[in-house]
This record gives C-alpha cells, sequence and structure tokens, in this order.
C-alpha cells in the first residue's frame, strides 16, 4: 500500500521542457472518462442516424469492435517496441511508449493522452466514412472506438488495480509479465490469446 502511494506521489517522467507540452502527456482516469463517454455518446448517436437499419447498425458496429484487437497487438508489437537505430526514430519510439516501460504505474501515464487519441479518433471516423460511406463507415469507427476505449480501461486497470476476478487477473498477470519478465512478448492487452496464435507469449518457465 506504501508503495503503491509512493508511485502515486513521484512525479511522472518528463517529456518536454515546455510545461503546456508536458501536461498535453499526461491523463487522470476522471477526465478520460468524461471526454471518451462524449466521444463514443456522439459517434453511435451519429452512426444511430446514418443507418438505415438497427441489425446493419449492430453488425457493422460489431466488426470495427473487433477489428481494434488484432490493430491493438500489431500496433502494440511493431510501432511501440520498434527496433529503432537512429536517435530520432529512438526518441520518438520512446515518446510514444518507451517512457511508459520506464515508468509503468504512473497513473497519469496508463491512459493514451488526448492530445493522440482525439485527433487519431476523427482521422478514424473520416477514414472509415471515405471508404465505406457513411452508413457503414460511421457504424464502423463507433465499434472501433468502443474497443479502444475498452483497451484503454483494461490497460489502466492492469496497472492500478488488482484484478481478482479469474478473468480478469490472468488478463493483468500476462500485460505485467510483458513488463517485468519478458518485454518482447505479451504484447496482446485485452485479446489475450493472440500472443498464443503469434507464439509471441511469454515464457515463464
Amino acid at each position: 500500500m506504501q508503495q503503491k502511494s509512493r508511485i502515486k506521489e513521484e512525479a511522472p517522467v518528463r517529456l518536454f521542457k515546455n510545461p503546456v507540452m508536458e501536461s498535453l502527456t499526461l491523463l487522470s482516469f476522471g477526465v478520460f472518462a468524461v471526454v471518451w463517454s462524449i466521444v463514443l455518446a456522439v459517434s453511435l448517436i451519429m452512426a444511430w442516424h446514418m443507418s438505415s437499419s438497427v441489425t446493419g447498425l449492430l453488425w457493422h458496429a460489431s466488426i470495427g469492435f473487433a477489428a481494434w484487437f488484432p490493430f491493438e497487438y500489431l500496433m502494440h508489437r511493431f510501432l511501440f517496441h520498434f527496433n529503432a537505430r537512429s536517435a530520432f526514430t529512438k526518441s520518438m519510439v520512446y515518446l510514444l511508449h518507451g517512457n511508459h516501460h520506464e515508468q509503468p504505474n504512473h497513473p497519469l501515464r496508463n491512459l493514451m493522452p488526448l492530445s493522440a487519441s482525439l485527433p487519431l479518433a476523427v482521422l478514424i471516423w473520416i477514414g472509415c466514412v471515405c471508404f465505406m460511406g457513411y452508413e457503414t463507415g460511421s457504424a464502423v469507427a463507433a465499434g472501433f472506438l468502443c474497443g479502444y476505449v475498452a483497451y484503454d480501461i483494461v490497460h489502466y486497470s492492469c496497472h492500478q488495480f488488482p484484478m481478482r476476478m479469474r478473468l480478469l487477473r490472468k488478463i493483468k498477470i500476462h500485460h505485467i509479465d510483458h513488463h517485468y519478465r519478458q518485454s518482447d512478448a505479451n504484447y496482446a492487452i485485452t485479446a489475450v490469446f493472440l500472443d498464443n496464435m503469434c507464439h509471441t507469449k511469454c515464457d515463464r518457465s
């Protein structure tokens, strides 16, 4: 308990000298919950208004939701753990994810900052609509964003809560092993079966 309190009192690893830029890299769970509740509500309402049937809306939103999980795995494995060689690329990888491995349990760095997630959400929505049309694209985008929010809540919980339920405990151990046992394994955070499928599961022997 004392250790957890000490972690929360620690200043997060500084990424920018500019205080405004630095503040844009930090996010509390309360702010995340409020902002993303609004974003999801708006995206789902838009998808509802653009849909011609409830069945179509649910189907396309489910496709978007399911698409998040392989995206999460691939992003974590190949982007966040990119084996950079140049100093600039290494600094970018550190900015994206390396700082989280240096200080994995700081509550203000367990969620993707809004300065990154909100512009990406807009780009994803625009991309889906451009390629799939308003009806299908808006529903797929809404489902994908729901998948992202589920992922970030699970990731935050892995670092901040005991997660004693059997399934949740399994997910937590899977992710904590990535931090403290083998950083080049256990890339999946929500759909942990993907590490079995891709032969990237941490060897606990």
